[in-house]
């Protein structure tokens, strides 16, 4: 024998089925024949409002694509402008689309042109002069240069040039309100506005004052509008066209 002893460091062998008896087997799994699995059904549903959304969308088309047919029927017969009324929006009795019918770089100029056309009917109190001037303004000037401004009509723009001056002399004499008719008091100018508180109507001056503040805002508008369109025709050669057609005339 030996003197050294055994191996301290070396493993055990270790029989499992030195016994007879083996591993013991796992315990079996239970199974429930009436249990219920849930399937999820989110994803067709999802699917069903996708669909009505589709539809949805499908209609909302169908009714733009009538629509814009029937704007291009319209166009046709008025010769390539659409006529349907549509101002004012709560009552339309006339047709005005200045951002989709005027070119953008005059849409300045009508636009201000639509504020001196609103200044008549917001400041003449007097309902004579309101049913007089208001449709006047609108055919003798207004109408004119919104067609020019869509046609470059030269005739029209001579109606509008013609009419528009006549327009700033009637603001002229409405802001001094001289004593010719109603002695002046039917109109709020500066002389009768002067008239009244001399007669110590403070209260009454003050709203003379404030619609003569008014005629003159009006009158440099409309001084401004009738530069920028008379600037435009300048450049545009309508002016030329105009000389040489008065030139052919003559002849």
């Amino acid at each position: 024998m030996s003197r050294y002893d055994a191996n301290p460091f070396a493993e055990e062998e270790v029989n499992p089925f030195a016994d007879g008896k083996g591993l013991s087997p796992l315990p079996p799994e239970r199974y429930d024949r009436g249990a219920t699995i849930d399937i999820p059904l989110d994803n067709s549903r999802s699917l069903k409002d996708k669909e009505k959304e589709l539809k949805a969308r499908e209609a909302e088309l169908k009714r733009r694509e009538q629509e814009i047919k029937r704007k291009e029927e319209t166009v046709k017969k008025a010769g390539g402008f659409s006529t349907d009324k549509n101002w004012p929006p709560f009552y339309p009795i006339i047709h005005h689309d200045i951002a989709n019918e005027i070119p953008i770089h005059l849409q300045k100029i009508q636009y201000v042109a639509l504020t001196t056309y609103l200044g008549i009917i917001n400041w003449i109190m007097s309902i004579i002069y309101f049913v007089t001037t208001c449709p006047l303004a609108y055919f003798l000037w207004y109408r004119p240069l919104y067609r020019a401004m869509r046609t470059d009509s030269s005739l029209s723009f001579a109606g509008f040039f013609l009419c528009y001056t006549f327009h700033i002399g009637f603001c002229i004499y409405c802001a001094l309100a001289p004593p010719i008719i109603s002695g002046g008091q039917s109109l709020t100018g500066i002389l009768s506005a002067i008239a009244i508180i001399t007669l110590n109507y403070v209260t009454v001056a003050i709203f003379y004052f404030i619609g003569f503040g008014m005629f003159v805002i009006e009158i440099l508008m409309s001084i401004w509008v009738l530069k920028q369109v008379l600037t435009y025709f300048r450049s545009s050669g309508k002016a030329e066209d105009m000389k040489r057609d008065a030139v052919r005339a003559a002849i």
